[in-house]
């Protein structure tokens, strides 16, 4: 009973080697691990720490978030080197969307990674969403559907398990489930007409798991999706899935409650692996988690059937990826060019004044490099860059004195500074073009603007390269 509640298990660590006590929970049974950017240093360290988990049982499930874009863990020091959804669904080049997540899985596959907890099907469904943005292939329920289908064909070609997320879509929420506990504004039926559609493409795919939501729908009632057996009995029986559904962290604060409680309870739902990766974890959490899950099956609260079958298809994840080669170092910037879209004429001199407004992003992007300035300082060397959470207009124009200002941003739609900046610039007579590296919102008069879909480091790089081209 204890290897069975060990295998639904999914934690995360700290530290970029397995520590002893990792090491003997692994032999022991524990389903696997999810990777952070904290076990991350670079791809050979990766695959070492890969080999040290394999060494001690071959088919431990190893995982990690590598969306692409501005969710990488690989890249967490330096940017993805390629794109992410959004890009691609403006793209809209299936080829190039499978190769993309092929050339991903391939990466992942040489450091013995076996879970790709990617992609997201969700959609952009209100500017207002503070957690999806450029993660989602788009809008268009249709458009994304194709999209998420050839994302999972391309990863798993390369033998990595791909992992639909956030079911049942997270786009129409206007709250993070990090923080809270979002309640959709959505009736079933315009789930299925709509969030569901990119989910159903998936399972066609042969996605080989779903990923859970943290979000209420109230017609399925009051617990989270996580935690409904409503809702994966919905995905088991109408959507046709019979691969592993998998938590998004249980640690997140819109799941309430301890980790054992939470774990028990969607278990009981129909959930068959409990990702626990947000928080570090140590031997004795672990061993509480095994406990309570074991007391629930003693107590009748969870069924040693349910436990078993959790268990079986937990490990299924673990399968060592294949060798083939598929990873392509040009394919990301090709794409990131392909995906950039100008409005008016980018016309500039040789020193630009760059101000990257910084915002925080989500949890889900964490604290990755992002920034213009760094990547058009490399191509104009004349270029001056403001790295500023509340620079002012009357600063920004002083310091430019006349020059072009070229002003960066992540959804300035959601950020009242952001779109008084560079109004207010506009209004002052400042020659302005505006670079958004979120999903794009209105026009705020800028005399030219380009809209990136994303804010990885060869979406920036195809940004300085673009306003090179328009230099004077």
């Amino acid at each position: 009973m204890d290897q069975l509640a060990a295998a639904v298990l999914l934690p995360g660590f700290t530290g970029t080697t397995a520590p002893d006590w990792l090491r003997r929970r692994v032999a022991d049974g524990l389903g696997g691990v999810v990777l952070f950017g904290r076990n991350v240093v670079d791809d050979a360290q990766v695959a070492a720490l890969c080999s040290e988990l394999r060494s001690v049982r071959p088919d431990v499930v190893i995982g990690i978030d590598e969306e692409g874009g501005d969710v990488t863990r690989l890249d967490a020091g330096r940017g993805s080197e390629v794109p992410g959804n959004y890009s691609l669904g403006v793209v809209d080049d299936l080829d190039l969307t499978r190769s993309v997540a092929a050339s991903i899985g391939s990466r992942l596959a040489k450091c013995g990674i076996s879970l790709n907890l990617a992609p997201s099907a969700d959609l952009v469904l209100t500017l207002d969403d503070p957690i999806i943005g450029v993660r989602a292939f788009g809008s268009d329920p249709v458009l994304a559907a194709r999209h998420i289908a050839a994302w999972v064909e391309g990863l798993q070609a390369v033998g990595v398990a791909a992992c639909a997320k956030h079911f049942p879509g997270h786009g129409a929420s206007t709250e993070d489930s990090h923080q809270e506990l979002p309640v959709l504004p959505r009736t079933e039926e315009q789930l299925r007409a709509v969030e569901l559609v990119p989910f159903q493409a998936a399972v066609h795919a042969g996605v080989r798991s779903i990923m859970t939501g943290h979000l209420v729908i109230p017609e399925w009632g009051p617990a989270p999706v996580t935690l409904n057996k409503h809702a994966i009995d919905l995905l088991r029986t109408e959507l046709g899935f019979t691969g592993a559904v998998i938590t998004d962290g249980l640690d997140m604060k819109a799941v309430g409650g301890d980790l054992a409680h939470g774990a028990v309870r969607a278990l009981a739902a129909g959930v068959d692996a409990l990702c626990l990766g947000g928080i570090s974890l140590g031997d004795d959490d672990i061993q509480w988690l095994i406990d309570s899950i074991v007391a629930a099956v003693k107590s009748g609260e969870l069924s040693e059937e349910r436990l078993t079958q959790a268990a079986k298809r937990s490990l299924a994840l673990g399968l060592p990826p294949s060798t083939v080669d598929a990873h392509d170092t040009e394919i990301g910037l090709t794409a990131a060019r392909r995906a950039v879209r100008v409005r008016g004429e980018v016309s500039v001199g040789s020193d630009p004044v760059v101000v990257d407004l910084v915002v925080d992003p989500s949890e889900a992007v964490g604290d990755v490099p992002w920034g213009l300035g760094p990547y058009l300082g490399e191509v104009l060397p004349g270029t001056e860059v403001i790295a500023s959470r509340d620079v002012t207009a009357e600063e920004v124009a002083r310091t430019a004195s006349g020059r072009t200002i070229v002003v960066v941003t992540r959804d300035a739609h959601r950020h009242t500074a952001a779109r008084q900046l560079i109004t207010n610039l506009t209004n002052l007579g400042q020659d302005v073009v505006h670079v958004e590296t979120g999903v794009p919102g209105p026009d705020l008069g800028s005399v030219a603007r380009i809209d990136t879909h994303g804010g990885s480091r060869v979406s920036l790089r195809a940004a300085a390269e673009l306003i090179l081209k328009g230099t004077t």
